[in-house]
């Protein structure tokens, strides 16, 4: 992957992997049973499921394992599957080995607040859950092959946009709203700032759509990006298309609007209308 592709995704990242205020004592607190606490097998791996829709961004549960299965989600689940082996010895304990996954695979999600579901088959389920639903799941098992001592065998979790609000606010998440004002998942629409790494922290990147379909926009006022990154120009006093839909997705002042061709996005700001171009061969 260049460097530029490289830059532009890493744009995308939803989370940032550490915190201010979160503490490693915080990763497992004690919680009230769920209403309806995950009751199948917690030794099921991932499969590889069929591709019936090649366009489709999303894993099929079934194909995510114990922890695909344990979700709640309110939309599809957003990724998931089997965790790395590792060399050295894992946890001495469940809740090591579930510290154990955030130290090995460094997951964008949130590092506190995480409870054990349940125990069963040599197993723990630990889930994070909002209002009584789980939106991340992690399994931990113990001396499985290539993985001795406690560590994560299957892990999922919901969009990010499932989050608490409280969560993604503080860690900087742009999480777009509907014309109702409910928030939309980031597999649909994400944004955020330029990667400080490539020096585009005055630009901003746009995702829109999911799977084969999904696109990329910026807005480069500054002019921090190769010209070649982008199929035109950007526009920060354009005039509105007449053909252009209000897609009613909003964030703060930002409304987004879309033409058929989708060579770019119009946004409506407070100012005026700014025309995003699309990313010469980008996607989030």
């Amino acid at each position: 992957m260049g460097r530029r592709l490289l830059c532009a995704v890493t744009a995308l990242v939803a989370l940032t992997l550490t915190s201010c205020g979160e503490s490693a004592d915080d990763l497992v607190v004690q919680g009230s049973p769920p209403p309806s606490p995950y009751d199948g097998p917690l030794d099921l791996l991932p499969v590889d499921a069929p591709d019936e829709d090649e366009d489709d961004a999303f894993v099929p549960v079934e194909g995510l394992g114990s922890a695909g299965r344990a979700l709640e989600c309110d939309w599809e689940v957003m990724s998931g599957g089997r965790a790395e082996t590792w060399g050295d010895a894992g946890g001495d304990t469940p809740e090591e080995g579930l510290e154990f996954y955030f130290e090995m695979d460094q997951p964008s999600l949130p590092q506190t607040g995480y409870r054990i579901e349940r125990e069963a088959q040599g197993r723990v389920l630990f889930s994070y859950d909002v209002k009584g639903r789980t939106k991340i799941a992690v399994v931990v098992a113990k001396d499985q092959p290539d993985r001795p001592g406690w560590g994560p065998e299957t892990t999922a979790h919901c969009d990010v946009a499932e989050l608490p609000e409280s969560i993604t606010d503080d860690r900087g998440e742009e999480i777009w709203r509907d014309r109702a004002g409910r928030r939309v998942p980031t597999a649909f629409v994400s944004s955020s700032k330029g990667a400080e790494h490539c020096d585009w922290q005055k630009a901003h990147f746009l995702g829109l759509d999911s799977g084969k379909k999904r696109s990329l926009y910026a807005r480069d006022p500054e002019k921090v990006l190769p010209e070649e990154m982008l199929t035109s120009p950007y526009d920060g006093d354009a005039d509105m298309p007449p053909d252009a839909k209000d897609t009613g997705y909003h964030l703060d002042d930002w409304r987004l609007w879309r033409t058929p061709d989708n060579s770019a996005v119009y946004v409506r700001t407070s100012d005026g209308v700014e025309r995003w171009p699309a990313v010469e061969g980008g996607c989030a």
